[in-house]
């Protein structure tokens, strides 16, 4: 799935979204905080969310009931991407140092995070070499599969 880009207010709205997950406008107006936008605004936003990919319609009776396709998660994996590749070179590093060096993430942090990772490695099975093995010791067969024999010269 392809995601596009949001505005800020597409953005501020899909955040109230992405808590309700499944609503209807009715919703949406009664969670909005003040200063609440137009109803018409929303319906308008809403119809650009749809176009976009971000939500779906279900329509019951004569009003339609939303329900988000883009999670959370995937609007942020989306949006660091982006950001790694038109700041940073696609160098997880360079994010990495300045996240460290502005103090945007510690020590600690870091110590938790990789306390937490499952730090043996996965050891997996040898795979069986059982075709190879029967080429290596059988004799050479010919196309048709048969054995082929040397002829000894006799002296």
């Amino acid at each position: 799935m392809k995601i596009n880009h949001l505005t800020a207010a597409e953005e501020n709205l899909m955040k109230l979204f992405w808590k309700l997950d499944s609503f209807y406008l009715k919703d949406i107006m009664e969670q909005h905080p003040e200063p609440k936008p137009h109803q018409n605004t929303v319906s308008t936003y809403l119809k650009i969310l749809v176009e976009k990919g971000y939500l779906s319609t279900q329509k019951e009776g004569r009003i339609f009931k939303y329900k988000v396709l883009v999670p959370l998660e995937g609007y942020k994996k989306f949006l660091l991407k982006e950001l790694l590749h038109h700041f940073f070179n696609d160098s997880g590093k360079e994010i990495f140092e300045l996240l460290f060096n502005e103090k945007l993430i510690s020590k600690e942090d870091l110590k938790d995070y990789f306390n937490h990772l499952d730090m043996n490695p996965v050891k997996s099975k040898a795979p069986k070499l059982e075709i190879a093995n029967e080429i290596l010791n059988n004799p050479k067969k010919d196309k048709k599969g048969k054995d082929k024999k040397k002829k000894k010269k006799k002296d």
